[in-house]
């Protein structure tokens, strides 16, 4: 063991103690975030704009501040955006994180002083919690890959502006700048396949020992490195590589063929980081979900998911949750954010501590019939059936089909790029349906009631999803493919690659 790997158990165990505070006063710690919060941004535009001087509980807050999606926060973003300080946090922001919207076009998400720290320490802590608990530490004496965007940063109204993991990139503490890669030059290339070639030719011959990045781009630079070598498992290129981290998206789904190309069932660690900030990771290997990390400078609501669209739906703060229920997100943060949806939604699997998993986005569902199908309950139906009957799942998307053939019933149609196929589509196909029958009842009912027939598979030609995310101008990147539309967009598009 080197003196790096050594020191870092030392550092673990002193980070766990702080961790654990987390873990057992998290409802407290939130009403300090809150108070914290509320205090410090009462002279800004926003605060006078909403009498946070008069604010002295959650309830004050939920009736003084409504919830926001960016397009509704963009008019105090553009002030941000155009070098007004005090806006929305004291002074002005250090970064802005450039992201794509779905419906906003670009969006520039505001990264404080008080805000950028916790993304880092949140990355690190994830690390070390993972070395605490297992005792390895080995791959920290290693070279380790971060798959992510561009550090190169432009300038706006004199605020530096980037893709988060680019910003971050920047900001990676100097104990791990000789372990990191790819080098600065490599991780400045634009063109996502011409990035992934040259991290090949980089690495191939280093001691890769821990790599991160979101599953599908990871599994890409996977292919990629088999491609090179004549087809050679990851384990026989890195034989210390021992740890796999990645967020961004749900891993099952993806799981069974990057272990394949791994070689072996690997450990790993999910994290959930976003723009607006690092909400959560895997805090155990041996416990489900994700720590919700409630002392990071962020305050979180609840809005049940159901009820999300509705005139006044209801606001919880984290002591009135349930478990095994689907909530939208909302986050007010030390950036100057304020009740604002981040688009996704969560489930508490743990109140002690509070550990969460990431169920899909409050906008990515199928409900043209009333069904309210969510993506985590797609991925169960797909991944259940494709692990019992040893089918290999690539990627794939579901869209509705409200205007089928005549005389067809609508449906719900998955198009599927497969790494192995079943060998009976239909049967499986049928198989999916039932799954998805009992993970959600209103659509069991749709079947039963002879409103839809069951699902319909289409498959995809090889390179289809990756095919299709170069059209979009989407390769690469933080871009995720998503699981399921409400309208037939991107289903019409896929259409192009089927089998």
């Amino acid at each position: 063991m080197g003196l790096k790997a050594a020191l870092s158990k030392v550092f673990a165990a002193w980070v766990n103690k702080d961790l654990d505070k987390i873990r057992q006063n998290s409802v407290t710690l939130q009403q300090k975030t809150f108070q914290h919060l509320i205090s410090s941004a009462k002279n800004t535009a926003f605060g006078k704009d909403h009498h946070f001087d008069t604010i002295s509980s959650y309830e004050d807050f939920k009736k003084q501040v409504p919830i926001r999606d960016y397009e509704d926060l963009r008019p105090y973003i553009d002030q941000v955006t155009h070098g007004d300080p005090d806006i929305l946090w004291p002074g002005k922001p250090e970064y802005l994180a450039k992201t794509s919207g779905t419906t906003s076009g670009i969006k520039y998400i505001p990264i404080s002083k008080e805000s950028m720290p916790e993304h880092i320490k949140a990355a690190r802590n994830a690390l070390l919690s993972y070395i605490h608990e297992t005792g390895k530490a080995d791959f920290v004496d290693g070279k380790m890959i971060f798959l992510q965007g561009s550090p190169v940063l432009s300038k706006k109204a004199g605020i530096s502006v980037g893709r988060l993991s680019g910003i971050v990139a920047n900001l990676v503490p100097k104990y791990l700048q000789k372990n990191r890669l790819p080098s600065y030059t490599v991780n400045c290339i634009d063109d996502w396949e011409q990035k992934v070639d040259a991290i090949v030719e980089e690495t191939l011959h280093a001691d890769m020992r821990l790599i991160s990045g979101i599953p599908p781009w990871c599994q890409m630079y996977f292919d990629r490195l088999a491609a090179k070598t004549g087809g050679k498992k990851v384990k026989d290129i890195f034989p210390n590589f021992k740890l796999f981290v990645y967020g961004g998206v749900n891993f099952e789904p993806y799981r069974a063929r990057i272990e394949e190309s791994i070689g072996f069932k690997i450990d790993s660690i999910e994290t959930y980081p976003a723009s607006e900030g690092f909400i959560a990771f895997q805090d155990s290997q041996k416990e489900k979900g994700l720590l919700l990390l409630t002392d990071s400078g962020m305050f979180y609501e609840f809005v049940p998911a159901e009820e999300f669209f509705n005139e006044n739906p209801t606001r919880l703060s984290l002591q009135d949750v349930e478990l095994d229920k689907n909530y939208a997100l909302l986050l007010s943060t030390t950036a100057g954010l304020w009740g604002y949806s981040i688009g996704d939604t969560i489930k508490f699997v743990s109140k002690n501590p509070y550990r969460i998993v990431v169920t899909g986005r409050i906008k990515h569902y199928i409900s043209a019939f009333g069904e309210h199908v969510i993506g985590q309950e797609v991925e169960h139906a797909l991944m259940s059936v494709a692990n019992e009957e040893g089918v290999d799942i690539v990627e794939f998307t579901v869209a509705p089909q409200v205007n089928p053939n005549k005389g067809e019933l609508p449906y719900h149609e998955w198009f599927i790029e497969f790494g192995r196929k079943p060998t009976d589509m239909k049967g499986f196909a049928l198989k999916v349906d039932k799954a998805l029958q009992k993970k959600n009842i209103y659509y069991f009912d749709l079947i039963e009631g002879n409103i839809l027939q069951p699902l319909i598979i289409q498959s995809l030609a090889k390179d289809a999803f990756i095919n299709y995310m170069r059209s979009q101008g989407k390769l690469g990147g933080q871009n995720k493919v998503p699981r399921l539309s409400n309208d037939r967009k991107i289903a019409d598009e896929l259409g192009k690659y089927i089998v």
